[in-house]
């Protein structure tokens, strides 16, 4: 079982648009041991309506990322329903060390933990209501 952890968003104005970016950090955890962080960016009043996250999944009882794997994602709606594809590493904005090694879609694809990375999103799209109030 998974619970997470909501963190107050963080807003900036774009540079572009002048629209308010809404920044996300998300603390996960399974059986309440420390197990993933995700982030999620969005910016208000893009045509193209869509966020960007990374879900980051491994050992969180320590500062060292060796042992921490990152999985770049977008997340849309199509029709009435959630959309979540994976994306490539150089496609993100998040390229912290912090995070463990970023995967490409293609290594994210076949890497053991890829279930545990759309349990994640599954919950993201149905808990999150900083996302959810955004794309409704």
């Amino acid at each position: 079982m998974i619970r997470i952890e909501f963190e107050e968003p963080n807003i900036e104005i774009c540079n572009c648009c002048n629209n308010e970016i809404v920044k996300l950090t998300r603390f996960v955890y399974k059986d309440e041991d420390a197990f993933a962080i995700y982030y999620l960016k969005f910016t208000k009043g893009h045509e193209d309506k869509h966020a960007l996250g990374i879900i980051s999944i491994g050992d969180w009882d320590t500062d060292e990322p060796k042992n921490r794997f990152a999985f770049p994602f977008r997340i849309w709606t199509n029709e009435d329903n959630f959309q979540v594809g994976l994306m490539d590493k150089e496609d993100s904005p998040w390229k912290q060390d912090l995070l463990g090694n970023i995967l490409d879609r293609k290594e994210a694809l076949d890497h053991p933990w890829i279930d545990e990375v759309f349990h994640i999103t599954d919950h993201i799209v149905e808990e999150d209501q900083v996302l959810i109030e955004y794309f409704n």
